[in-house]
């Protein structure tokens, strides 16, 4: 069901900050892994206790279970609403991230900027599949430092990895037996 909720949902409309015309294209659209749901899973149940207690309840109370029901609703609305459209987006170019429900902000680092990437897997992300990012680049204090329960958090740092090589902003590493890279 809450699958069927997510289709229906309105989309960030990612292509709309790309620059088509200078060869930018997505590489990988990273929506958030599903644990970021259970808290308005949680939240949906609390309603439809809420509601129960609003027809078995007292009569004289009733109302306020119906109004609490209808908020806890409209809550579980948006934070469904906010970690949906919460999109970290790779391209050819840069990494950006486009997030928000009522206004969209847009959060931009170009390729050559990255320094690091620290892949943080907390043991419940091990064992569900997901995990944070932390970016370090020359500015700081950037909107991209933080990219949080991101899905497989490896192949997403390999494909990230892949982009900086391939746009040749680090050397090429050679394998060849007595190379400089041999051991």
């Amino acid at each position: 069901m809450l699958r069927w909720l997510l289709d229906r949902l309105p989309e960030q409309q990612v292509d709309a900050h790309l620059l088509s015309d200078e060869g930018e294209h997505v590489i990988d659209l990273v929506r958030k892994h599903p644990v970021v749901y259970w808290f308005a899973t949680l939240e949906a149940v609390g309603v439809v206790a809420l509601w129960l207690l609003a027809l078995v309840g007292p009569i004289e109370w009733g109302w306020f279970f119906m109004v609490g029901a209808l908020v806890l609703a409209l809550h579980a609305l948006y934070v469904v609403l906010r970690e949906h459209r919460d999109v970290f987006v790779i391209t050819n170019m840069r990494v950006f991230r486009a997030s928000g429900v009522f206004s969209v902000r847009i959060a931009t680092m170009p390729i050559s900027r990255i320094l690091d990437i620290t892949v943080d897997k907390p043991l419940l992300g091990r064992m569900l599949g997901y995990g944070h990012f932390v970016f370090e680049s020359a500015a700081q204090s950037q909107g991209l430092r933080d990219i949080r329960f991101i899905g497989d958090p490896d192949g997403r740092d390999l494909t990230i990895q892949r982009v900086v090589q391939q746009a040749g902003l680090r050397g090429r590493v050679d394998q060849r037996p007595g190379g400089p890279n041999a051991h």
